[in-house]
């Protein structure tokens, strides 16, 4: 039963977050079915969206660098401290 609601749950979020047709004519090639409203204008538009893709892109990798590797190898850290649980 839980599964079920979850692939009604997922499904429904893929679907209504799919632009309608009219937005959809309205949208720029490359952006086309994914948003609603006005897409990207102006040149300035796409230098902000490339720059927050960076800046997403940045903190997603180091994000998952320092979750898989820390690299803290002192015994005094904190994180030893609070996970060892002495």
């Amino acid at each position: 039963m839980k599964t079920l609601f979850f692939v009604f749950l997922v499904t429904g979020i893929c679907l209504s977050a799919r632009a309608c047709p009219a937005c959809e004519a309205r949208q720029p090639r490359l952006l086309r079915g994914i948003v609603h409203g006005r897409g990207p204008e102006d040149v300035w538009d796409y230098l902000i969206l490339f720059i927050a893709l960076l800046i997403l892109g940045y903190t997603l990798f180091y994000s998952v660098k320092y979750l898989v590797r820390p690299g803290e190898t002192s015994g005094s850290h904190i994180k030893n401290f609070i996970l060892n649980d002495e």
